[in-house]
């Protein structure tokens, strides 16, 4: 159970650049209220929302608005809007493939705001399916390496959680597994003491798409303005890129 995924490192160190702290918790906000909506307001009983807090709460979200979002989508007070899950599919340069998870109150303006940032960016929008065959929803845990935890302790804590791989990615370690499982993973970790940093299902590639210098660039600053939509929770792209690459162009 080794190994090292790019996904995982090149998405924490964004996390711990991301000036756009305003956006950043408009969105954990959504999922929250999201959350909420779907399945219930008391986190004991809805993991969903218990990993929607939690990862709000890792983020530095006030506990105030944590509670007013769950009171919103939980209809226990009013203000709470009725949010729609779109997905939309498309290419950007160098030909990596993409996908973007929205959730809107508003189709129109989601469509219209990826669907600029992809013309604007060299890329391109494509048909449903034309590239969500090239993905795969995961569970996947980021414990970080403190008090002295061993891959060995992450092991042993979720081998039989579910847990497909244990990754180490330098300051972390990363235990993949179906997204099924993921609460049955999280829960394990927690049983043995050790504390994690996230609890997702994000969609991670099949293959990847090795990029140069100049394609990089393009790639990442497409990434930066569908992210840059209120609409947009998440981008995922199967691009890889080198760490002298990375290191180049900041």
């Amino acid at each position: 159970m080794s190994g090292h995924s790019k996904w995982a490192t090149t998405k924490h160190k964004k996390a711990a650049v991301d000036a756009r702290r305003g956006k950043l918790f408009a969105k954990l906000i959504k999922n929250i209220e999201v959350a909420a909506r779907s399945g219930g307001p008391d986190p004991a009983g809805n993991p969903t929302l218990y990993d929607a807090v939690q990862k709000a709460k890792k983020s530095s979200v006030p506990n105030d608005n944590i509670d007013r979002a769950i009171r919103r989508g939980g209809g226990l007070e009013a203000g709470g809007a009725a949010y729609e899950s779109i997905t939309y599919e498309g290419y950007a340069p160098g030909g990596v493939a993409v996908l973007v998870e929205c959730l809107t109150d508003n189709r129109n303006r989601a469509a219209s705001d990826v669907r600029t940032a992809f013309t604007r960016n060299g890329g391109s929008l494509a048909n449903p399916g034309s590239v969500a065959y090239l993905f795969s929803r995961r569970g996947v845990v980021i414990v970080p390496k403190a008090d002295g935890t061993t891959e060995d302790d992450v092991v042993a804590a979720v081998l039989d959680a579910g847990a497909e791989e244990v990754n180490d990615l330098g300051e972390s370690f990363e235990v993949i597994s179906e997204p099924g499982d993921l609460v049955t993973v999280r829960s394990a970790l927690q049983d043995a003491g050790l504390d994690y940093e996230s609890a997702e299902r994000p969609f991670l590639p099949s293959t990847e798409v090795e990029l140069d210098e100049d394609n990089a660039k393009k790639v990442f600053r497409l990434i930066e303005a569908l992210e840059d939509s209120d609409d947009v929770q998440d981008v995922y792209a199967n691009y890889s890129v080198s760490d002298d690459i990375l290191e180049k162009i900041g």
